[in-house]
Order: structure tokens, then C-alpha cells, then sequence
């Protein structure tokens, strides 16, 4: 396999795993109301395991109150137990065909506690990207030992993997820092 398409590859994984961190940004709690907190989680519902995006629209009406509306009637209970059990802290309210989830105000001890999960997240992240780092090198080392790569071509291309490396962890650290303050100005 040709250096650039090694190159390609690995930068397509480091995308994936940068879209997944900042996807687990977005479920991390805040003090406002987001469909993303929910959206994620998974529900116990015709025999099988579904994500609740699939199975209920979510809006936010207000500012702090997250709205889900099962589109099948019998799933209120199932999604009312599958929130219950998630490890957001939330306590949602049935009212009839509709789920309600008041958000409430955070604690200066609850935002330092999801600052470390961020942190926590971010570094897992960090850790994905050096994996991928280490595979396409690795790559690049089987090329040049069968003789597709010169050793100066070997150099130029690590060089790129490393250069991509250190940019996907800077926009990892850049999101980190952004979460941060979002749950510290709240």
C-alpha cells in the first residue's frame, strides 16, 4: 500500500474518533436543555435494544425541560426506565403520551465532577489517535522492509503521520477546552 493511502487511512480513522469524542461531548450534561443528552441512550423495547432517536421525537421546548414523544404509546414506560437507569442524574415525569425531563440548575461541584469526565474523555481520545498513529507507522515500516519505500521516504511519511497526529490532538484538546467552559460558565 502506497504511503499517501496509508497517510489517507489513517487521517479518515482520526476523523472518526475526533466526530465520536465530540459526540461524547455532547451528551455530557450541561445546565440547558439539548437533545443530544438523550439521544444516545439505549432502550429496551420490542425484544431488542434501540436508541431512543429512533423511537421518539426529542425537542426542547424550553430553555431547561427536554420533551420526548414515543412514537409508539407503549414505549413510555421502557424509555421512562431506560432514562432512569442512565447515568445522567435526570428524573423524568410522564404525562401521559409524553416524557418530560426538567433540567436542573448544576452545582459548582457537579461542573468540576464533569469536567474531569470531559478530561477523562479527551485523553481516551488522545489515546484512539496514538493507536492509529502507531498502526500506520507500523504500516510504513512493513512498506519500506519489503522494499516499496526508500528509508528517506519512510522519514517524510512518519513525519506526515506524526504532523497529523499532533493536529487531531490539538482539535481534541481545542473541543475539551470549549466543554469546559460551556459547563463552567453555565
Amino acid at each position: 500500500m502506497p504511503a499517501d493511502e496509508i497517510l489517507f487511512e489513517a487521517e479518515e480513522k482520526m476523523e472518526k474518533t475526533l466526530s465520536k469524542i465530540q459526540e461524547e461531548f455532547s451528551a455530557v450534561r450541561t445546565g440547558k436543555a439539548s437533545p443530544a443528552l438523550v439521544e444516545h441512550i439505549r432502550v429496551n423495547a420490542y425484544g431488542t435494544t434501540m436508541g431512543l432517536r429512533e423511537m421518539a421525537g426529542i425537542t426542547c421546548p424550553e430553555p431547561r425541560m427536554i420533551m420526548i414523544q414515543p412514537w409508539d404509546v407503549s414505549n413510555v414506560d421502557p424509555i421512562r426506565k431506560a432514562l432512569e437507569e442512565s447515568k445522567l442524574g435526570i428524573n423524568p415525569l410522564v404525562d401521559g403520551k409524553i416524557i418530560r425531563i426538567p433540567i436542573p440548575e448544576l452545582s459548582e461541584e457537579r461542573r468540576r465532577d464533569l469536567t474531569k469526565v470531559v478530561k477523562k474523555i479527551s485523553e481516551d481520545g488522545k489515546i484512539a489517535i496514538r493507536s492509529i498513529r502507531r498502526d500506520a507507522m507500523d504500516h510504513l515500516k512493513k512498506e519500506q522492509k519489503a522494499g516499496d519505500m526508500t528509508e528517506d521516504q519512510l522519514a517524510i511519511s512518519e513525519k506526515d503521520v506524526q504532523k497529523l497526529t499532533d493536529s487531531y490532538g490539538e482539535k481534541i484538546d481545542k473541543a475539551a477546552t470549549a466543554k469546559e467552559a460551556e459547563l463552567m460558565s453555565m
